[in-house]
């Protein structure tokens, strides 16, 4: 008499049958993850004001992406990404070695201190991870991470590119406005500083895009209307004019 196999042995067949199933929802969850990606590559773009849109690629900053943003005046530039964090609408991050950002001045660009979260990352690396982290997550919307450093590498530049595009929200990259400036992967290069104030006011800026993705560079003079909470040109180069890098590597490194 054969023996009988008892009820639910496992046998080579079926433990074969196993493994291609496994490998079959490894291969889905892989492709999933891919088309999230591909998904946050065209969640769209965060618009400024016209004149600095149509010199960008998809007129505004896209989402899902990585920017930079050198700080030749640290207030003007903590101003310039507190309106981008407002307009991209949703929980956003702020992360530093020792935030000093003010969520109320913040608030004067339309951003909520309720949908704000501040991070304190001493280190760079943490920093780096935690940019990461929150980029890769679909819940934020926007994050900003200020270095008091160089810029990340090729290699973390391209990382927290990836994360962007998973996560499908926009990244902001303040550095200093030094001559020291990577190569990066970055989506743009702004440098913003500070501008006469109008009697009104109202603070201005000089945004100059140093490098941008299938774009040209340009500068402009920009005043921040309080009271329509929108951004207004007062003072525009031609189109097509080449922005002049005050240091020569700011504009260098691979754009895409």
């Amino acid at each position: 008499m054969a023996d009988a196999e008892m009820p639910g042995a496992a046998t080579p067949e079926t433990n074969q049958a196993r493994t291609r199933q496994a490998s079959l929802a490894a291969l889905r969850a892989e492709v999933a993850r891919l088309e999230q990606g591909a998904a946050a590559r065209t969640a769209g773009v965060i618009p400024l004001c016209e004149p600095i849109d149509r010199m960008i690629p998809g007129h505004g900053l896209a989402r899902a992406a990585v920017h930079e943003v050198l700080m030749a005046d640290p207030g003007a530039a903590f101003g310039f990404c507190g309106l981008i964090l407002a307009r991209a609408a949703g929980l956003v991050a702020w992360i530093g070695a020792d935030p000093d950002v003010w969520p109320q001045g913040l608030a004067a660009f339309g951003l909520s201190p309720a949908e704000m979260v501040i991070v304190g990352a001493k280190r760079s690396r943490d920093g780096l991870w935690a940019f990461e982290e929150v980029l890769r997550s679909r819940a934020v919307s926007a994050a900003v991470l200020v270095l008091d450093g160089p810029a990340p590498d090729l290699v973390a530049a391209r990382r927290l590119q990836l994360a962007a595009e998973a996560g499908g929200g926009i990244g902001l990259l303040l550095l200093p406005d030094t001559d020291l400036v990577r190569p990066s992967a970055a989506r743009t290069r702004w440098r913003i500083g500070a501008a006469p104030a109008r009697r009104s006011g109202d603070p201005c800026w000089h945004l100059t895009l140093l490098r941008g993705s299938g774009g040209l560079p340009g500068q402009w003079t920009v005043r921040w209307d309080r009271e329509s909470r929108s951004l207004e040109p007062v003072g525009v180069d031609p189109v097509g004019k080449q922005a002049a890098p005050s240091h020569p590597a700011a504009s260098s490194g691979m754009m895409w």
